[in-house]
């Protein structure tokens, strides 16, 4: 019974994930590396006894315990990928608002030059009579 309801909640989990790609809430990139965990994922449900194999390949007792090991590490994983693309979005973020503020100044001077007469409207400098 277990093993049929851990296959319908990946399976849901899945669709959700397909549906949140096609939808475009949900870049490729992340859709594959949760594609990825949920094919795992289904193929330990379905064949168990590679999850104790594995355990006993490596010298852990209860198969389990690999288990959260694994998911351990791939929670770590996830969450320093997506700490990095933040830090990129910060920088990212803040390089637009130091240009967007530049162009706000050189929008000042033109409108403030366009008001005098001098600006760059006519092309040249107004001459004394």
């Amino acid at each position: 019974m277990s093993l049929l309801m851990g296959s319908i909640v990946v399976v849901a989990i899945l669709f959700f994930v397909f549906e949140m790609l096609r939808r475009q809430k949900l870049r490729e990139k992340y859709a594959v590396l949760w594609i990825v965990i949920g094919m795992g994922t289904l193929l330990l449900s379905a064949f168990p006894s590679l999850l104790e194999k594995a355990s006993g390949l490596i010298g852990i007792q209860v198969p389990a315990n690999l288990l959260f090991i694994m998911t351990l590490i791939l929670l770590v994983g996830v969450c320093l990928h997506l700490s990095r693309e933040q830090s990129q979005a910060e920088d990212e973020v803040r390089i637009l608002c130091e240009e967007v503020a530049l162009l706000r100044a050189e929008l000042a001077d033109v409108r403030n030059q366009i008001e005098v007469g001098r600006g760059p409207v006519n092309g040249s400098e107004p001459h004394e009579h």
